[in-house]
């Protein structure tokens, strides 16, 4: 009965059965038992799951839901809301983490037995976890702003005296005894059997999913998920600049995070027994999902709280080894009026247009002597005249140490580069005090790949750590330079690293302008050989067709969709490099499905943009994991010559009859793409000439890039003097 209660689009049954939307239109026109819509509007219904499973499997189309997909569907089409299905489904998980006999107990019988043993079950978890638990029944599910309002423990002791406590609901530690309830919303709640009855068929799937993937995996894929398919609804931190943060913070004992949205930043540190992690957040739905997050993940104690942290701070005795903050940016709605007399304005009361200011002094309010606090920061409040007076007045004291420019593209907004401040609680003032300023835009990834992490963290990390131990670093040109602190007490207290740093050096001087020129003269001599020789006119040719699709069900080919980070840390191949014939650049959030890693041979073809483009893997590109976007075809040797297939997927009619238009995109189905039916000696001899136009392309793209540096580099050399005019 459950089951008929979870819904599915059209976008889930083309997941489902491995099919583009456009099939499962096609199948709702020619099929008079498809099933028919239970919710959703016209123009984007929804269907019972368990009709489609039976249907598809009735049509041949699927041999079995896999389970991955069957779980996520339940969870995406819950009658409660996706986000009250991950609470149940992580509260579950956890209990199977903890007490798995528990767990096998509950779970042994009908839904309704299960329904009514497990509140007590996770009782057993969940308090010694996070403290008493109020039962109430508070309504859960999205509000009309897209936040969820999820039942939890209206408060827990913190430790503190009771004169003390926040006006915010904290949960966490082990042995913490509850407070008195608060109008307030609670952070997690022991779900009532009514409730759970209703998410019974996802939680049995997800004890499933457990037993394959482990507890904590199995949340982790399911929440990954819910962030994938709702990324305007969250604004998260790259796991690759989390890692990044937590490293400049270093070891610490105690760790805030004041603002944790999905727990990224507290997720990636290095958590050791012993250890407590603080978390707070707004919004009761990302502090629910952190807190079983963290529960699940960590070693460390948990201490999560819901509320508005610069209005109700959750935790206001608390001195932290280390402060992680991604606040949010350019709100005017922070306190300003109720908040003027506040202690924590240590270093000046910000302007309404400072929020970021207020964190900063946040963080350094909660940071112990010599603690260390990490912010990610918009590149305006590192010059922005209403808070000048604030920043002169943490570099005089010696509070803030460092400001480092990022790439472009390393996080939300991608079209502008963030700084990332660190900061110090200073015992005393240094005599001589200099702030490290670096710069890494020179690593930003073409198009919008993302950044080269590995390169950016070693960069960072190297100057950070000389600079930590001496209080000064010798210039790196281009990159980093500790400033004295009088330098920079002007008018604009303008800390911004790009203007402050030294130019690089001869980079782009008279000497590699010259090698430039060079490399483009031999460029631009392949180019001409490569060209292709004059084509003589012949009839069409009228070859027997075959299809992509037909192709993978008689197993020519293997075809795979991309959009997996996995767990190991590989070069992600996006579209973008695919369009552009670029190096894998991207990067996708660790994930517990196992990545799509290419292969020399293999053709790669992007689904979107409307463009005729397919890419053979060679040896240099080999090992990348597939990004979103993107069809992998791996063809057997032995029946399909790789450029051959690559070469006629190229064409530009086989691509447009093999597309379907939406109002804002074209999407290729690459099951429709067609080849002919030729012998494997017939299908080398057009491999090799698609081969040879291949290596001509990518002459002509590097021809074009050499061009654009030399031209780049004459205009920079010629306006700051390095390049004499004749």
């Amino acid at each position: 009965m459950q089951d008929n209660a979870t819904e599915v689009t059209a976008a889930g049954i083309a997941r489902l059965a491995g099919v583009g939307r456009a099939a499962v239109s096609n199948w709702r026109r020619r099929h008079a038992d498809f099933p028919r819509p239970v919710g959703g509007t016209e123009a984007s219904p929804s269907f019972a799951l368990i009709e489609v499973e039976a249907w598809l499997r009735k049509q041949g189309k699927l041999a079995e839901v896999p389970l991955r997909e069957r779980v996520w569907q339940q969870l995406a089409g819950h009658p409660q809301g996706p986000v009250t299905a991950l609470v149940h489904a992580g509260c579950v998980l956890l209990l199977i983490h903890e007490r798995p006999t528990v767990w096998l107990d509950v779970s042994a019988g009908s839904d309704e037995h299960l329904a009514a043993m497990l509140p007590d079950a996770l009782r057993q978890v969940l308090i010694p976890r996070f403290g008493a638990m109020h039962s109430s029944s508070v309504h859960t599910g999205l509000t009309a702003g897209g936040s969820s309002s999820v039942n939890a423990p209206a408060s827990v002791n913190t430790g503190l005296p009771a004169h003390s406590q926040p006006p915010a609901q904290a949960v966490g530690a082990v042995n913490t005894t509850p407070a008195p309830a608060t109008p307030q919303t609670p952070v997690i709640h022991t779900p009532t059997g009514p409730q759970l009855l209703l998410s019974a068929p996802l939680l049995r799937g997800a004890a499933e999913l457990a037993a394959e993937l482990g507890a904590r995996q199995a949340f982790e894929f399911l929440l990954g998920r819910h962030l994938d398919a709702n990324p305007r609804q969250y604004t998260l931190t790259p796991a690759d600049l989390a890692r990044l943060m937590a490293d400049l913070a270093g070891p610490a004992r105690t760790v805030l995070d004041p603002a944790c949205g999905t727990g990224a930043l507290l997720r990636a540190v290095d958590a050791h027994p012993g250890q407590e992690l603080y978390a707070q957040d707004s919004a009761p739905d990302l502090a629910a999902l952190t807190a079983l997050r963290l529960a699940l993940g960590a070693r460390a104690a948990v201490r999560g709280a819901v509320g508005d942290t610069l209005r109700g701070d959750a935790y206001p005795e608390l001195r932290a080894d280390a402060v992680l903050c991604h606040p949010p940016f350019n709100e005017r709605n922070w306190g300003h009026d109720e908040l003027a007399y506040d202690p924590r304005w240590e270093y000046g009361f910000p302007a309404r247009t400072e929020s970021e200011l207020a964190w900063v002094q946040h963080a350094l309010a909660r940071l112990a002597e010599g603690g260390t606090a990490v912010l990610l920061m918009p590149p305006a409040v590192a010059s922005r005249r209403s808070g000048r007076r604030i920043r002169a007045d943490l570099l005089r004291r010696g509070a803030l140490r460092a400001v480092i420019a990022l790439p472009v593209g390393a996080a939300p907004p991608y079209n502008i580069p963030l700084h990332v401040w660190v900061l110090r609680r200073p015992g005393r003032t240094p005599a001589a005090p200099e702030v490290l300023l670096a710069d890494t835009g020179r690593f930003a990834g073409e198009a919008r790949g993302g950044p080269d992490w590995h390169a950016v963290g070693d960069a960072v990390l190297d100057a950070w750590h000389a600079f930590a131990r001496t209080g000064r670093l010798e210039e790196r040109p281009g990159l980093a330079r500790s400033v004295p602190v009088i330098e920079l007490l002007d008018d604009d207290v303008d800390i911004a690293p790009a203007r402050h740093l030294p130019p690089p050096a001869v980079a782009d001087g008279a000497e590699q302008l010259t090698a430039v020129r060079e490399r483009l003269r031999a460029t631009l001599r392949l180019t001409d050989d490569l060209t292709p020789p004059p084509a003589d006119p012949v009839a069409p040719a009228r070859w027997p067709l075959t299809t992509v699709g037909e192709l993978a069900r008689g197993g020519a080919l293997v075809l795979r969709t991309g959009g997996n980070g996995g767990h190991a840390r590989v070069p992600v191949l996006t579209d973008h490099d695919v369009l552009a014939g670029t190096a894998p650049s991207g990067t996708l959030p660790e994930s517990d499905e196992e990545a799509v890693l290419t292969e020399p041979g293999d053709i790669v073809v992007p689904v979107l943009g409307g463009g005729s483009v397919a890419r053979v893997i060679d040896d240099v590109t080999q090992g990348a994991a597939l990004g979103r976007s993107l069809v992998l075809l791996r063809p057997d040797p032995t029946a399909l010559d790789p450029w051959f297939l690559a070469g006629f997927l190229r064409g530009t009619a086989n691509n447009r009859q093999a597309s379907s238009y939406a109002s804002t995109a074209t999407r290729l189905d690459v099951r429709r793409l067609q080849l002919p039916r030729l012998p494997l000696d017939e299908q080398r001899r057009y491999g090799a000439r698609f081969r040879a136009l291949d290596e001509f392309e990518r002459a002509l793209r590097q021809a074009s890039r050499l061009g654009e540096q030399l031209v780049r580099g004459m205009y920079d050399g010629l306006t700051d003097g390095t390049v004499a005019p004749d």
